[in-house]
Protein backbone atom coordinates (compact mmCIF):
# COMPACT_ATOMS: atom_id res chain seq x y z
CA UNK A 1 0.00 0.00 0.00
CA UNK A 2 1.03 3.48 -0.50
CA UNK A 3 0.57 6.88 1.89
CA UNK A 4 -0.64 10.14 1.06
CA UNK A 5 -1.19 13.62 2.89
CA UNK A 6 -3.17 15.97 2.06
CA UNK A 7 -2.06 19.43 2.67
CA UNK A 8 -4.68 22.92 2.61
CA UNK A 9 -3.64 25.90 0.76
CA UNK A 10 -4.98 28.14 3.84
CA UNK A 11 -1.52 28.92 4.28
CA UNK A 12 1.14 31.55 3.21
CA UNK A 13 3.71 29.82 1.60
CA UNK A 14 6.34 30.82 3.79
CA UNK A 15 4.73 28.40 6.32
CA UNK A 16 3.45 25.86 3.92
CA UNK A 17 6.66 24.95 2.31
CA UNK A 18 8.04 23.06 5.31
CA UNK A 19 5.21 21.03 5.04
CA UNK A 20 5.42 19.81 1.63
CA UNK A 21 9.43 19.54 2.06
CA UNK A 22 8.41 17.28 5.61
CA UNK A 23 5.81 15.27 3.21
CA UNK A 24 8.78 14.12 0.80
CA UNK A 25 11.07 13.53 3.58
CA UNK A 26 8.83 11.41 5.88
CA UNK A 27 8.57 8.79 2.62
CA UNK A 28 5.32 9.74 2.10
CA UNK A 29 4.08 8.53 -1.73
CA UNK A 30 2.38 11.17 -3.04
CA UNK A 31 0.76 14.85 -1.24
CA UNK A 32 -2.25 16.48 -2.35
CA UNK A 33 -4.27 19.14 -2.06
CA UNK A 34 -7.74 20.65 -2.44
CA UNK A 35 -8.75 23.26 -5.49
CA UNK A 36 -11.31 25.55 -4.60
CA UNK A 37 -12.01 29.43 -4.31
CA UNK A 38 -12.97 29.05 -1.04
CA UNK A 39 -13.05 25.99 0.52
CA UNK A 40 -16.34 25.11 2.90
CA UNK A 41 -14.78 23.51 5.29
CA UNK A 42 -13.10 26.83 6.35
CA UNK A 43 -15.11 29.02 4.74
CA UNK A 44 -13.55 32.06 6.20
CA UNK A 45 -9.95 31.41 6.08
CA UNK A 46 -7.15 33.01 3.41
CA UNK A 47 -7.17 30.10 0.41
CA UNK A 48 -5.61 29.99 -2.98
CA UNK A 49 -6.02 28.00 -5.91
CA UNK A 50 -4.01 24.61 -6.02
CA UNK A 51 -2.39 24.64 -9.15
CA UNK A 52 0.78 28.14 -8.82
CA UNK A 53 0.77 25.64 -5.36
CA UNK A 54 1.55 22.66 -6.49
CA UNK A 55 3.62 24.61 -9.15
CA UNK A 56 5.84 25.94 -6.22
CA UNK A 57 6.09 22.43 -4.37
CA UNK A 58 7.47 20.61 -7.64
CA UNK A 59 10.04 23.51 -7.26
CA UNK A 60 11.27 22.32 -4.01
CA UNK A 61 10.70 18.42 -4.21
CA UNK A 62 12.13 16.04 -6.24
CA UNK A 63 10.09 12.68 -5.50
CA UNK A 64 6.78 12.75 -3.87
CA UNK A 65 4.04 12.64 -6.06
CA UNK A 66 2.14 15.64 -6.13
CA UNK A 67 -1.37 16.19 -6.98
CA UNK A 68 -5.29 17.96 -6.91
CA UNK A 69 -8.25 15.74 -4.76
CA UNK A 70 -9.93 17.11 -6.85
CA UNK A 71 -10.29 19.17 -9.72
CA UNK A 72 -14.06 19.55 -10.41
CA UNK A 73 -16.53 21.89 -13.02
CA UNK A 74 -17.40 24.39 -10.80
CA UNK A 75 -14.86 26.59 -11.71
CA UNK A 76 -12.61 25.03 -14.40
CA UNK A 77 -12.86 24.65 -17.81
CA UNK A 78 -11.49 21.30 -18.92
CA UNK A 79 -8.84 22.98 -21.82
CA UNK A 80 -7.79 25.62 -18.74
CA UNK A 81 -7.59 22.46 -17.02
CA UNK A 82 -5.29 20.27 -19.39
CA UNK A 83 -2.81 23.38 -20.21
CA UNK A 84 -2.63 23.77 -16.12
CA UNK A 85 -1.64 19.59 -15.86
CA UNK A 86 0.46 20.05 -18.82
CA UNK A 87 2.71 22.61 -16.74
CA UNK A 88 2.74 20.76 -13.65
CA UNK A 89 3.66 17.67 -15.32
CA UNK A 90 6.56 19.00 -16.89
CA UNK A 91 7.57 21.01 -13.65
CA UNK A 92 7.36 17.98 -11.78
CA UNK A 93 9.09 15.82 -13.56
CA UNK A 94 6.47 13.77 -14.11
CA UNK A 95 5.44 13.35 -10.85
CA UNK A 96 1.45 15.05 -10.79
CA UNK A 97 -1.39 13.04 -10.34
CA UNK A 98 -4.44 14.83 -11.90
CA UNK A 99 -7.45 13.68 -9.41
CA UNK A 100 -10.72 15.04 -10.70
CA UNK A 101 -14.68 15.13 -8.94
CA UNK A 102 -17.75 16.96 -8.99
CA UNK A 103 -17.20 19.27 -5.91
CA UNK A 104 -19.02 21.06 -3.88
CA UNK A 105 -21.57 23.76 -4.94
CA UNK A 106 -19.76 26.56 -2.86
CA UNK A 107 -17.60 27.69 -5.49
CA UNK A 108 -20.22 27.76 -8.22
CA UNK A 109 -22.53 29.54 -5.80
CA UNK A 110 -19.74 32.37 -5.43
CA UNK A 111 -20.10 32.66 -9.32
CA UNK A 112 -23.58 33.16 -9.35
CA UNK A 113 -23.80 30.21 -11.87
CA UNK A 114 -26.73 28.14 -12.23
CA UNK A 115 -27.87 26.11 -9.61
CA UNK A 116 -27.91 22.61 -10.25
CA UNK A 117 -29.54 19.51 -9.38
CA UNK A 118 -27.34 16.52 -8.43
CA UNK A 119 -28.12 14.82 -11.25
CA UNK A 120 -26.96 17.78 -13.68
CA UNK A 121 -24.06 18.47 -11.78
CA UNK A 122 -23.05 14.44 -12.39
CA UNK A 123 -23.74 15.08 -15.76
CA UNK A 124 -21.70 18.58 -15.60
CA UNK A 125 -18.89 16.19 -14.52
CA UNK A 126 -19.02 13.87 -16.92
CA UNK A 127 -18.83 16.12 -19.78
CA UNK A 128 -16.16 17.51 -17.86
CA UNK A 129 -14.18 14.47 -18.02
CA UNK A 130 -15.22 13.13 -21.24
CA UNK A 131 -14.18 16.69 -23.10
CA UNK A 132 -10.82 16.37 -20.28
CA UNK A 133 -10.06 12.68 -22.34
CA UNK A 134 -10.60 13.59 -25.56
CA UNK A 135 -8.01 16.94 -25.35
CA UNK A 136 -5.24 14.31 -23.57
CA UNK A 137 -5.85 11.82 -26.20
CA UNK A 138 -6.21 14.46 -29.30
CA UNK A 139 -5.21 17.45 -31.25
CA UNK A 140 -6.72 19.89 -33.01
CA UNK A 141 -10.35 18.91 -31.05
CA UNK A 142 -13.76 20.15 -31.49
CA UNK A 143 -16.68 19.45 -28.85
CA UNK A 144 -19.94 20.97 -28.35
CA UNK A 145 -21.46 20.37 -25.42
CA UNK A 146 -23.56 21.34 -23.00
CA UNK A 147 -21.59 22.82 -20.83
CA UNK A 148 -17.90 22.64 -22.35
CA UNK A 149 -17.54 23.08 -25.83
CA UNK A 150 -14.16 23.63 -27.55
CA UNK A 151 -13.57 24.66 -30.94
CA UNK A 152 -10.12 23.46 -33.01
CA UNK A 153 -8.19 23.26 -29.78
CA UNK A 154 -4.26 22.40 -29.90
CA UNK A 155 -3.40 20.16 -27.18
CA UNK A 156 0.67 19.83 -27.82
CA UNK A 157 2.58 18.50 -25.99
CA UNK A 158 0.64 15.73 -25.28
CA UNK A 159 -0.62 15.11 -21.83
CA UNK A 160 -0.19 10.65 -21.95
CA UNK A 161 1.90 10.04 -18.36
CA UNK A 162 -0.22 12.01 -16.15
CA UNK A 163 -3.13 9.48 -14.66
CA UNK A 164 -6.53 10.56 -14.75
CA UNK A 165 -8.07 9.80 -11.02
CA UNK A 166 -11.44 9.92 -10.92
CA UNK A 167 -13.66 10.24 -7.87
CA UNK A 168 -17.01 8.41 -7.36
CA UNK A 169 -18.92 6.88 -4.29
CA UNK A 170 -22.30 6.27 -6.10
CA UNK A 171 -23.44 3.22 -8.97
CA UNK A 172 -23.53 5.34 -11.61
CA UNK A 173 -20.37 7.56 -10.35
CA UNK A 174 -18.88 4.26 -10.03
CA UNK A 175 -19.41 3.09 -13.33
CA UNK A 176 -18.17 6.06 -15.16
CA UNK A 177 -14.70 6.26 -12.97
CA UNK A 178 -14.45 2.50 -13.85
CA UNK A 179 -14.53 2.98 -17.63
CA UNK A 180 -12.22 6.22 -17.96
CA UNK A 181 -10.40 6.51 -15.11
CA UNK A 182 -6.86 5.20 -14.79
CA UNK A 183 -7.72 4.70 -11.04
CA UNK A 184 -10.29 5.69 -8.52
CA UNK A 185 -10.58 8.00 -5.36
CA UNK A 186 -13.33 7.77 -2.75
CA UNK A 187 -14.31 9.31 0.31
CA UNK A 188 -16.45 6.49 0.90
CA UNK A 189 -20.68 6.68 1.66
CA UNK A 190 -23.10 8.06 3.69
CA UNK A 191 -23.75 6.10 6.67
CA UNK A 192 -24.91 6.24 10.42
CA UNK A 193 -21.82 4.22 11.88
CA UNK A 194 -18.46 3.30 11.06
CA UNK A 195 -19.27 -0.07 10.13
CA UNK A 196 -22.31 0.93 8.24
CA UNK A 197 -19.64 3.08 6.33
CA UNK A 198 -17.09 0.14 5.88
CA UNK A 199 -19.52 -2.42 4.42
CA UNK A 200 -20.81 0.77 1.97
CA UNK A 201 -17.32 0.98 1.30
CA UNK A 202 -16.79 -2.81 0.36
CA UNK A 203 -19.75 -2.68 -1.72
CA UNK A 204 -18.25 -0.16 -3.59
CA UNK A 205 -15.70 -1.29 -4.13
CA UNK A 206 -17.03 -4.28 -5.69
CA UNK A 207 -19.18 -2.40 -7.93
CA UNK A 208 -15.99 -0.39 -9.26
CA UNK A 209 -14.39 -3.93 -9.84
CA UNK A 210 -17.22 -5.41 -11.81
CA UNK A 211 -17.43 -2.26 -14.05
CA UNK A 212 -13.74 -2.51 -14.57
CA UNK A 213 -13.74 -5.57 -15.44
CA UNK A 214 -17.27 -5.37 -17.77
CA UNK A 215 -14.98 -2.59 -19.50
CA UNK A 216 -12.81 -4.21 -20.26
CA UNK A 217 -10.01 -3.23 -18.03
CA UNK A 218 -7.50 -4.37 -15.78
CA UNK A 219 -7.48 -3.40 -12.00
CA UNK A 220 -6.65 0.15 -11.16
CA UNK A 221 -4.94 1.96 -8.56
CA UNK A 222 -7.72 3.00 -5.80
CA UNK A 223 -7.07 5.83 -3.63
CA UNK A 224 -9.35 6.62 0.03
CA UNK A 225 -9.50 9.39 1.45
CA UNK A 226 -9.86 8.25 5.03
CA UNK A 227 -10.87 12.00 6.27
CA UNK A 228 -12.71 13.55 3.95
CA UNK A 229 -15.90 11.48 4.34
CA UNK A 230 -19.80 12.68 4.69
CA UNK A 231 -19.57 10.42 7.84
CA UNK A 232 -16.40 11.80 9.66
CA UNK A 233 -18.35 14.98 10.97
CA UNK A 234 -21.18 12.95 12.76
CA UNK A 235 -19.38 9.54 13.63
CA UNK A 236 -16.43 9.19 12.36
CA UNK A 237 -12.57 9.73 13.45
CA UNK A 238 -9.59 11.55 12.10
CA UNK A 239 -6.88 8.59 10.83
CA UNK A 240 -4.19 10.17 12.55
CA UNK A 241 -5.99 10.95 16.04
CA UNK A 242 -4.07 8.04 16.92
CA UNK A 243 -1.12 5.85 16.15
CA UNK A 244 -3.77 2.55 16.54
CA UNK A 245 -6.65 4.02 15.03
CA UNK A 246 -4.58 4.72 12.00
CA UNK A 247 -2.93 1.24 11.99
CA UNK A 248 -6.52 -0.21 11.99
CA UNK A 249 -7.84 2.57 9.46
CA UNK A 250 -5.08 1.46 6.68
CA UNK A 251 -6.03 -2.40 7.74
CA UNK A 252 -9.24 -2.27 6.60
CA UNK A 253 -8.74 -0.17 3.52
CA UNK A 254 -5.71 -2.88 2.84
CA UNK A 255 -8.49 -5.73 3.13
CA UNK A 256 -10.78 -4.34 1.28
CA UNK A 257 -8.50 -3.52 -1.63
CA UNK A 258 -7.14 -0.09 -1.68
CA UNK A 259 -4.26 0.74 -3.05
CA UNK A 260 -3.36 4.18 -1.69
CA UNK A 261 -4.49 5.69 1.44
CA UNK A 262 -4.71 9.70 1.74
CA UNK A 263 -4.87 10.99 5.16
CA UNK A 264 -4.42 15.00 6.47
CA UNK A 265 -1.57 17.28 7.99
CA UNK A 266 -3.18 17.66 11.29
CA UNK A 267 -4.54 20.90 12.25
CA UNK A 268 -4.24 22.45 15.85
CA UNK A 269 -8.50 23.01 15.32
CA UNK A 270 -11.13 21.11 13.37
CA UNK A 271 -11.32 19.81 10.42
CA UNK A 272 -8.16 17.54 11.11
CA UNK A 273 -7.79 18.63 14.17
CA UNK A 274 -4.94 16.59 15.50
CA UNK A 275 -1.49 15.86 16.72
CA UNK A 276 1.86 16.60 14.33
CA UNK A 277 3.79 13.92 17.03
CA UNK A 278 1.54 11.24 15.41
CA UNK A 279 1.80 12.11 12.36
CA UNK A 280 5.50 11.94 12.79
CA UNK A 281 5.48 8.64 14.59
CA UNK A 282 3.37 7.26 12.28
CA UNK A 283 5.84 8.03 9.25
CA UNK A 284 8.56 6.79 11.00
CA UNK A 285 7.52 3.29 12.77
CA UNK A 286 4.12 2.29 10.86
CA UNK A 287 4.42 2.87 7.27
CA UNK A 288 7.26 1.04 6.45
CA UNK A 289 5.57 -2.31 8.33
CA UNK A 290 2.33 -1.47 6.39
CA UNK A 291 4.36 -1.27 3.05
CA UNK A 292 6.26 -4.23 3.91
CA UNK A 293 2.90 -6.22 5.12
CA UNK A 294 1.61 -4.94 1.50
Amino acid sequence: MRFGLTILTDLPWAEARPRWQAAEEMGFDHAWTYDHLVWGGLPEAPWTTATPVLGAVAQVTSTIGLGTLVVSPNFRHPYLLLRDAQALDDLSGGRFLLGVGTGGNLDSSILALPELSVRERVDRFQEFVETLVALRDGDHVTRDGRWFSVADARTLPPLRRTPLLVAANGPRSLRFAARVGDGWVTTGPNAESDEEWWSGLAAAAATYDEARAAAGRGPAPRYLMTDAAPRLARHGRFALSSRGYFEEVAGRAADLGFTDLVTHWPRPDEPYAGDVAVLEEVARDVLPGLRDAG
